[in-house]
């Protein structure tokens, strides 16, 4: 009697396991083994290098003037080159008593990089030489020569002034005025041609805005005017029966606006002496100075996917890129602010995406925001960096080399590029372009010993 427990204990396991073996086999055991889904994950190591950025074309709504020096990515100088449109078909009025009286260049600006205190010697030259063509792209290092003399007879106005005034003598905090000189105003008044923005061109070609000196302090320049102020006079009856003269003042604006053009000109002169890169790391700096360059072994990615899935149709689900960022110097007033948006590109579609004002698209360009979250089971520490779903990108190259019949090609060069970014209302993005304010991110190379660049894939073959 005592041996029928242990004997029902012994039926019981072997039914336990049975039950378990039968389940864990139940799949295969009704599928053939030709029709299994294959799912396999690996990681693949990439190659990174910072390559140096010498001009982007430049097609801005606000501008940087000034000079900075950034003792990891050396100095930025930013000038502006600028068309004022016209008031089309303005005349003015035909009083006897019409009198010019005074013109100004005003700059407006909300915000500045650097010491607010530090002084700028701003310049301000007619650009008496050329100008621009309307439908022409133009790069950020054109030589401003080509379009002005830096003479002093050909100088305009000139200002020594701060980008916050220390002393409250501004009445506009946020704008600066140049005066212009009486020839300058007389020759407005009697020969511009105002009938067309293209005949005014001809007469006014533009202006050139630079500043001579100051290492610390860069503005963010939002908008460009020319005023133009004039004053007339007329006779009137008053009420009583006699002669009443009138004075009417009046002003016009030429506003540096989208329908004529405007080039930032960037300069980084000491870049090969102060910049100094490294094996552990990559860099990205703007404007108009360092992207960095990633290259994933497109070839190899194929190889391994197909090994690992037996000749099944192949699908990817997921390829992720993480760009992990170092050195991070959340000091802004002395170091240059961290990128925000970043766009993974093919470098064969760079100059077509930017000319073209397209928008990231998952198999030509992706974008990443600057991501700040706490590592895993850490309440203190955060990690910074760009997270880029590439898995789209890479079908599609694999896709268009099966379908000319060719081998996918060894290396798929991207690259990483510094954008502004523009949403509408409801967060669809409307436009993206070069980033022409200044910023700059370090991260982990692809020789990183720490942790290098690479891109984790998740694949399937049915």
């Amino acid at each position: 009697m005592k041996s029928y427990p242990i004997i029902l204990l012994f039926l019981l396991s072997l039914f336990v396991f049975s039950c378990s073996d039968s389940l864990t086999d139940i799949g295969s055991g009704i599928q053939p083994s030709s029709d299994q889904i294959k799912i396999g994950t690996d990681t693949f190591h990439l190659s990174s290098e910072t390559v140096p950025v010498d001009f982007v074309y430049s097609k801005t709504d606000s501008f940087m003037l000034g000079n900075y020096y950034d003792t990891k990515f050396g100095s930025t100088h930013a000038d502006i080159l600028a068309q004022v449109n016209c008031p089309v078909g303005f005349k003015f009025p035909a009083e006897t008593g019409l009198h010019a009286d005074s013109a100004s260049v005003v700059l407006v600006y909300y915000t500045w990089f650097g010491d607010k205190y530090s002084p700028l010697d701003v310049n301000i030259y007619e650009m008496n030489k050329s100008t621009f063509n309307y439908t022409t792209l133009y790069p950020t290092n054109l030589d401003p020569t080509v379009y002005t003399d830096k003479t002093s007879s050909n100088k305009l106005s000139q200002r020594i002034f701060s980008a916050k005034d220390p002393g409250v003598t501004r009445s506009d905090s946020t704008s600066i005025r140049f005066p212009l000189s009486s020839t300058f105003v007389q020759r407005f008044f009697s020969s511009t041609d105002f009938s067309s923005t293209d005949n005014f061109l001809k007469e006014f070609k533009g202006i050139y805005i630079t500043a001579n000196y100051g290492t610390a302090s860069l503005l963010n320049v939002s908008k460009i005017f020319i005023y133009y102020y004039y004053h007339y006079t007329y006779i009137t009856k008053n009420i009583h029966g006699g002669d009443s003269t009138v004075t009417v003042n009046n002003s016009l604006a030429f506003p540096a606006n989208s329908e004529v053009r405007q080039v930032n000109h960037f300069v980084h002169a000491d870049r090969t002496t102060v910049f100094r890169p490294a094996d552990e790391a990559n860099y990205v700096a703007s404007p108009a100075n360092l992207n960095t360059r990633v290259s994933i072994p497109l070839s190899r990615i194929k190889q391994r996917m197909d090994a690992g899935i037996a000749n099944k149709k192949l699908t990817i689900n997921s390829a992720v890129l993480k760009v992990e960022i170092t050195d991070l110097d959340l000091d802004t007033t002395v170091s240059a602010p961290t990128v925000k948006y970043m766009l993974l590109i093919k470098e064969s579609a760079i100059d077509r995406f930017f000319s073209k004002k397209e928008l990231p698209s998952d198999t030509c360009a992706v974008l990443a925001t600057h991501t700040s979250s706490l590592i895993t089971n850490s309440t203190t520490v955060y990690e910074d960096y760009y997270k880029f779903g590439i898995a789209k990108l890479i079908a599609n190259e694999l896709k268009v080399a099966n379908l000319k019949g060719v081998n996918p090609a060894d290396q798929l060069n991207l690259r990483l590029i510094p954008v502004q970014v523009t949403y509408n209302s409801s967060g669809s993005i409307t436009s993206v372009k070069h980033d022409y304010l200044l910023s700059a991110v370090t991260f982990r190379s692809a020789k990183n010993t720490v942790s290098p660049m690479r891109v984790n894939v998740v694949y399937s073959g049915f």
